[in-house]
């Protein structure tokens, strides 16, 4: 690549002057989107509602996954957004750990699964393999001997801290990229010209990006409709730090967690395993239970997670759904303490089919929605990819950790 005289402030567009991007919501959409904007030149304005993001972006596992996307782009982008959240981690020290991820199998369906994926996987460019039980034991200090049949072996994927990126990442924005900060600000209207606030102030902008998660609603209820969106709550456990520096090592998920990944969608034994399921465990698929398990820097263990949609959400936690989660979990690891310190739930929008939502309602606003889940996963691929598109310019022109810009070669 060649280095190119300009500074940030000095790339050419405009009239001479720096582009104005408006983002709507500092979650983690919102924040992978004021990163893309700025590194390709442009002043951006991080708006969020509350004093700090409190949506489903703060309240999740923290694993950046690419094993469970489906093949081809899907999986190329959160294989790209796996890169920058480790280039987010060189940059500000934030807690990153690329400790990769272990699917563990006890039951001979959920065998025959991961065999039949590990076989298709050079295929579609994943980076995974199948390993014996003794190769998955020495990986992870949680996984439970007895029973194992295999695990298959992931090493693309990162754990960070929901927690931790929420708060520290919009200062680090503003440090530096100089993206203004405008936090405890809720937006009353956009329009292609900027954003409304509700405390009468008006921001004025080129380019208006709403990523705003389950408030979307408020702003584009017609939008919100005609997208089928479904609301969908997950509950999830945190254990205190493990004692005496024990760690789980590989993040790990069970055989429950093939059923619920758009990866194994094509193994051939897929139907097989959830119809033993359905038939054995129902409860499981009332409440759309798959069991994951995490441990971030501070080594505390996340636990989880369940689904409900729609009108079976009330603001109150399920103790059965908790309880049934626990009892999955411990029939394929073991922790030094199972003590429960904190439980919580978290609700985004989901619609059918879809990764990400994005809609442009009206010129030079784009409305961009973590809409499968997968928002730590993927929004960092995204961002980048629709600033690509959108801002052809900067496809060419990439601005570099000195503040000059490049060109490809």
């Amino acid at each position: 690549m060649t280095a190119l005289n300009h500074s940030l402030n000095s790339v050419p567009r405009f009239n001479g002057q720096r582009p104005r991007v408006a983002v709507v919501g500092a979650g983690i959409v919102g924040l992978a989107h004021a990163w893309a904007a700025a590194k390709r030149g442009w002043e951006v304005i991080l708006i969020e509602r509350n004093r700090q993001a409190q949506g489903a972006s703060i309240r999740n596992f923290g694993m950046v996954w690419p094993i469970g996307q489906e093949h081809g782009q899907l999986y190329r982008t959160a294989v790209e957004s796996r890169g920058y959240w480790l280039e987010l981690a060189r940059e500000t020290g934030l807690w990153a750990r690329p400790c990769g991820a272990l699917h563990l199998a006890y039951r001979d369906d959920e065998l025959a699964v991961l065999d039949e994926f590990a076989q298709m996987a050079p295929a579609f460019d994943y980076d995974c393999r199948l390993i014996p039980p003794q190769e998955a034991l020495k990986m992870s200090a949680a996984a439970k001997a007895e029973g194992l049949l295999a695990a298959l072996w992931s090493p693309t994927e990162v754990c960070v801290d929901p927690r931790e990126i929420i708060r520290e990442m919009p200062s680090w924005l503003e440090q530096r990229w100089n993206v203004e900060l405008r936090f405890d600000s809720p937006v009353e209207k956009v329009d292609r010209h900027g954003v409304a606030l509700a405390d009468g102030g008006r921001v004025a902008a080129d380019r208006v990006v709403v990523a705003a998660g389950t408030d979307f609603r408020l702003l584009y209820p017609d939008l919100f409709a005609e997208a089928n969106f479904r609301q969908c709550k997950l509950q999830m456990m945190r254990t205190p730090v493990q004692p005496r520096g024990w760690t789980l090592g590989p993040m790990l998920a069970g055989g429950l967690t093939l059923r619920h990944y758009e990866a194994f969608a094509e193994c051939p034994s897929l139907p097989a395993l959830k119809a033993r399921v359905a038939a054995e465990t129902p409860e499981l698929d009332k409440y759309g239970i798959h069991v994951m398990a995490s441990q971030n820097g501070l080594g505390e263990v996340v636990l989880g997670d369940s689904h409900e949609y729609d009108a079976e959400i009330t603001p109150f936690d399920k103790r059965d759904i908790d309880e049934l989660m626990l009892r999955e979990l411990r029939r394929m690891i073991d922790l030094p303490d199972w003590t429960i310190e904190q439980r919580w739930h978290g609700i985004y929008p989901k619609s059918p089919g879809l990764i990400q939502y994005e809609n442009q309602p009206e010129p030079n606003v784009e409305v961009v929605i973590a809409s499968g889940g997968c928002g730590m996963t993927m929004s960092f691929g995204f961002a980048h990819r629709l600033w690509d598109r959108w801002d052809p310019l900067d496809a060419r022109l990439r601005t570099t950790a000195n503040g000059t810009v490049e060109s490809p070669a």
